[in-house]
């Protein structure tokens, strides 16, 4: 078979039986595509916040140039901030799949 046919039997077999591969732990298959979903919205997400930021500044450096320096502080601030709230989104996904948060 070749690689592209394998995958697709892999994702056909998930897609028809999603507990396979939660067969090794006792947990609930609801909570896995739930974390699942929620990290891919907070990768997304935080993409594309990080783009806007990174266009917008350069846009700005562009307009200013003599306030480059003062543009790019302000835009890594943003930034670190963003991704630390994206950082404890992925966390709070991460306790969901485990059950930690969420339905019992």
């Amino acid at each position: 078979m070749k690689l592209w046919q394998v995958l697709v039997l892999v994702v056909l077999v998930v897609l028809v039986d999603p507990s396979v591969l939660l067969a090794a732990t006792d947990l609930n298959w609801g909570n896995g595509i739930g974390a699942g979903v929620g990290a891919g919205l907070v990768v997304v997400g935080a993409g594309i916040g990080l783009g806007m930021i990174g266009g917008s500044m350069v846009e700005s450096m562009a307009r200013q140039p003599e306030k480059a320096g003062t543009i790019q502080t302000g835009a890594i601030i943003i930034a670190a901030l963003l991704e630390g709230l994206a950082f404890a989104a992925l966390l709070l996904v991460n306790l969901a799949l485990l059950g930690k948060i969420g339905a019992p």
